[in-house]
């Protein structure tokens, strides 16, 4: 078996880097700030961002690709080739969907990672089948190598983006994520040979090069224009700024001098299918921390909220919810009788289809003392 001897063009390693980062900051800026917004939208941003990070993983793959130099004539599948992206796609968004529909735990930020570097060695080795009248050969090392550096330095972008939701985070887990995409498809190329093969093998239509750069080109076109965007808003203040009211309004009406507004009463906004409902703190029973949302229990309702842990925290000791667990709230006007449980405690409901809510051991005297005992 004679190999071909082939060549990297370096300024488009360079280019394919730079799709690689472009792509992570924008896939991973589109999914900031989701528990914010409600069900529809934000499974429209996970769309969006498995888009951006599934098509930047393609791009920079195939970019990589323009450059190589070979000594023979070579074609690429159309559908083999689309396939891949689709692919590279499919299982980021399965990735984000874990994350943003899930509690976020050591467990999940590490099964993400590991997932996109499976969809980064997917997407490669599929995109490389594709090839015509040259076949790629490869070595146990070379793949070996390769899976190792995807799932590593995936799970590094994951953890330090998604560890914290700050602006840093979400630049350095760019960086990792162009370092993981970039490493994989350059460790992978590394432990690989090619052999020239006399007749084309078509599952698709034959590509040449000057088409899949105009495909290439265009995705990469669409990737940059997203990453202006957000980088534009990126440094944004997240809260909208107060639209200055007429002086007239700014006046005290009268009758109105020395008068206290009275406070808001305080609702907890639940969605159930497709229906934000209003619900008064006091028909609920507890509330449970999901990753980036919360549920709601009442006697004989489960209802999802919009809400993180942090925020309910905040809303709900007004109305004098207690804290039992970092990721539970309690009514104690609600809870029938408390458990001691050597050093910690469990806070039962009289509705029988309630679950019990754990106290935990730094929580069981400030809960007592809520109780009364």
């Amino acid at each position: 078996m004679e190999f071909l001897d082939f060549s990297h063009n370096t300024a488009l390693v360079i280019a394919s880097i730079m799709v690689a980062i472009v792509a992570g900051f924008t896939g991973l800026t589109l999914s900031k700030d989701l528990s914010k917004q409600s069900v529809l939208r934000r499974k429209v941003s996970i769309a969006m961002s498995a888009v951006a990070l599934g098509g930047g993983i393609w791009s920079m793959h195939f970019v990589a690709m323009l450059g190589i130099q070979m000594p023979v004539l070579f074609y690429y599948d159309a559908a083999i080739t689309l396939a891949s992206a689709l692919l590279a796609i499919l299982i980021v968004g399965m990735a984000l969907l874990l994350l943003h529909f899930r509690e976020r735990t050591p467990v999940t930020l590490s099964a993400a990672g590991a997932l996109v570097g499976f969809g980064i060695l997917a997407m490669h080795y599929v995109g490389m089948a594709g090839l015509q009248l040259c076949r790629a050969v490869y070595t146990p090392f070379g793949i070996l190598l390769a899976v190792v550096s995807a799932v590593g330095l995936c799970m590094a972008a994951f953890w330090i983006a998604y560890g914290r939701r700050s602006n840093r985070n979400i630049l350095l887990g760019t960086l990792c994520f162009g370092a993981a995409v970039s490493a994989v498809h350059f460790v992978a190329m590394a432990g690989t040979n090619f052999v020239a093969v006399p007749t084309l093998n078509e599952f698709g239509p034959a590509m040449s090069n000057e088409t899949l750069a105009m495909g290439v080109i265009l995705s990469s076109f669409v990737i940059f224009g997203a990453f202006l965007w957000m980088g534009v808003t990126f440094f944004a203040p997240t809260a909208p700024v107060a639209a200055q009211e007429p002086f007239e309004a700014q006046l005290p009406k009268a009758g109105a001098l020395g008068e206290n507004p009275a406070p808001s009463a305080i609702r907890i906004p639940c969605e159930r299918n497709g229906v934000t409902q209003l619900i008064d703190p006091s028909q609920v029973a507890f509330v449970r921390a999901e990753g980036h949302y919360t549920t709601v229990y009442t006697k004989d309702a489960k209802l999802f909220c919009s809400w993180p842990i942090t925020e309910a925290i905040k809303r709900l000791e007004i109305a004098g919810f207690i804290r039992t667990h970092r990721s539970y709230l309690v009514n104690p006007t609600q809870v029938n009788h408390f458990e001691r449980l050597k050093d910690t405690g469990v806070c039962r409901f009289a509705e029988a289809d309630l679950p019990p809510v754990p106290v935990s051991r730094s929580h069981l005297k400030s809960v007592r003392d809520a109780l009364g005992l």
